[in-house]
């Protein structure tokens, strides 16, 4: 397995046919290439958040029109995970708009979504900030699938992003989750004026943790006005595909995500994202508070590809409508 910035390097610039071919035979090797998880990613807690993110909306350090919100209950949580799972997901996700989890009512409730998203069949993943290590046993106690907390960027280039949390808070996070039993879902995100090396650190950091990742979501920034990010240059697309066929080859086993930014990205990048080995995506309107493409827009880009639209269960004008419940 690689573990160095430079077989990380040797691997990314590899000639783009070479790569791709390559990170298309592994892909195979470990995975059904015509298997594209779709998630749900549903904020529970939205906005209000102490943290000083550069790229988010939902910091109470920028203004950006996100107010903030309570807590769902779990009623309604079970409620749009049934039209999740309705519409062809597997996973729901729920994230709160917090600095770290605190022990309390708010805290049980977010364990009986996790118990009520498993009753459902779904896996269940959740997103909450820092937590402590008993605070990982009792969310792998209800069943929890896996933990997201991602370190966004290398640990050079962090310290340009965010203020409010060190990276080894991070860190401490992944082994708390680790430790409990529960797979990490663990990336970052591209495009925040960081260089190509800055994104080949990030894999090296998540190639040296105890265990690798079940999971590695790789977002394009999506400029949100009003964030210190707002007027970053985006990503360029060749970029984003050697860095997905580079996480393909060196976490074999794991979902590689398509997650952000996919609004911004034609249909032939989105493919050419899949042939590179990412296999898997988040449907609806909104990822926390982000635009997303449009269930007419997924629909058409898994047909066009020859694979199931997860639209079984109604007209495209039916899911539409409810994903946007979601």
């Amino acid at each position: 397995m690689m573990k160095t910035l430079a077989e990380f390097r040797a691997v990314y610039q590899t000639p783009l046919p070479d790569l791709l071919f390559r990170a298309a035979s592994v892909h195979r090797q470990h995975h059904d290439p015509a298997d594209i998880q779709r998630c749900v990613l549903l904020s529970i807690k939205t906005g209000g958040c102490p943290e000083d993110c550069g790229y988010c909306a939902q910091s109470a350090h920028f203004t950006t029109g996100v107010d903030a919100t309570p807590l769902l209950s779990v009623e309604e949580v079970r409620d749009k995970a049934t039209k999740a799972k309705e519409l062809g997901a597997s996973r729901f996700c729920m994230g709160t708009a917090w600095r770290e989890v605190k022990d309390g009512a708010q805290f049980e409730q977010v364990l009986d979504m996790v118990r009520t998203v498993r009753d459902l069949g779904m896996e269940a993943c959740v997103t909450l900030g820092m937590l402590t290590e008993s605070q990982a046993e009792q969310l792998a106690e209800a069943g929890l699938t896996a933990y997201n907390h991602n370190l966004d960027t290398s640990r050079e280039y962090y310290p340009n992003v965010i203020s409010t949390r060190t990276y080894d808070d991070r860190l401490q996070t992944l082994q708390a989750v680790q430790k409990a039993g529960i797979s990490v879902c663990c990336g970052g995100i591209i495009g925040m004026g960081e260089s190509e090396d800055d994104r080949l650190r990030l894999l090296v950091e998540l190639s040296n943790l105890d265990t690798p990742p079940e999971s590695v979501p790789i977002n394009c920034l999506v400029p949100i006005a009003g964030t210190p990010l707002a007027e970053v240059r985006p990503v360029d697309s060749i970029e984003l595909v050697r860095l997905i066929a580079t996480a393909r080859v060196a976490f074999p086993k794991a979902r590689v995500r398509l997650s952000a930014g996919r609004d911004r990205m034609s249909r032939e990048l989105q493919i050419l994202c899949f042939m590179a080995g990412a296999n898997s995506i988040f449907f609806g309107d909104k990822l926390l508070t982000a635009p997303n493409p449009s269930a007419e827009g997924d629909a058409d880009l898994f047909r066009a590809m020859g694979l199931p639209t997860g639209m079984a269960h109604g007209s495209c004008g039916e899911t539409r409508r409810s994903l946007a419940v979601l």
